[in-house]
């Protein structure tokens, strides 16, 4: 069992920047590939990023490639996305998620088994 929880979440101005954290409470995140998703009002919810298993690499949409940098520490058992140059379409509540792929990076929710609750990012123009 993993639980997760996001925070650093808030209102910034258009290409400011935010750093995301996502920390498991409980398991080893270590060990899990660990995907960043966002969810827009009255969208679905879509694919930001993977942070892989060390040496696998980094994967990101390309709606925020060059802007965004998923990182491990797994010291402290947490998973960041650093956010700059954001842009008003950035706004959406953004969502860890954690799971064991049968490759390097899925864009798939339904890879992912265990999700934290979700922050708010929100850029105003």
């Amino acid at each position: 069992q993993v639980q997760l929880v996001e925070s650093g979440g808030r209102l910034v101005q258009t290409g400011g920047s935010l750093r995301l954290s996502c920390t498991a409470s409980e398991g080893a995140l270590r060990t899990y590939i660990v995907g960043w998703f966002r969810q827009a009002p009255g969208k679905e919810r879509e694919f930001v990023a993977t942070i892989s298993w060390p040496g696998a690499g980094l994967y990101y949409a390309d709606s925020v490639k060059g802007r965004f940098t998923g990182s491990r520490d797994n010291a402290k058992n947490t998973v960041y996305l650093q956010m700059n140059s954001l842009k008003p379409e950035d706004t959406a509540v953004y969502y860890c998620a954690a799971g064991r792929l049968t490759g390097p990076s899925s864009n798939w929710n339904s890879d992912y088994r265990y999700w934290g609750q979700g922050t708010q990012v929100t850029v105003s123009s």
